[in-house]
């Protein structure tokens, strides 16, 4: 029986530590994907609910780490996407255990969110709040090892 083991599996090296520390990367990788793909989530809710006059609004919105992004800019962006693009290139390098904000700093940022326009009466942020579990729940369906 021994000759027979020493045959069938001599030579063959510990699997199962090569096989668990796979795992533990593929792991980690896929936390840090679902983090980044609820940032973008999170954004690009924001940034589609955003009442449009100019587009100014919509251009604001920032993404950032370690600190809230406080800037404005005279960015104009009435459909959102170069907007969604920025920030999706900025989240391509977060990682879990780092805090990500996304802020739009325009004096007038806190009364649309308060109803102040007909185009977002419930608000941007409050409303993708309360989807945010959602949100968080079909990143991780999406990126599950």
């Amino acid at each position: 029986m021994a000759n027979n083991m020493q045959v069938k599996y001599g030579g063959k090296s510990g699997g199962f530590a090569l096989e668990l520390a796979k795992f533990a990367e593929q792991a980690t990788e896929a936390i840090d994907a679902s983090l980044r793909e609820v940032i973008i989530e999170v954004a690009g809710s924001l940034i589609q609910m955003s009442p449009v006059d100019s587009g100014r609004f919509r251009g604001n919105w920032q993404f950032s780490l370690v600190t809230p992004d406080n800037s404005t800019s005279l960015n104009v962006d009435p459909t959102g996407a170069e907007t969604l693009g920025r920030i999706v290139a900025a989240a391509g390098v977060f990682t879990a255990g780092q805090t990500a904000f996304i802020t739009n700093s325009l004096p007038y940022a806190i009364p649309l969110e308060y109803g102040h326009s007909t185009q977002a009466p419930t608000g941007m942020v409050r409303v993708t709040l309360a989807r945010f579990q959602e949100i968080v729940n079909e990143a991780v369906r999406n990126n599950q090892v």
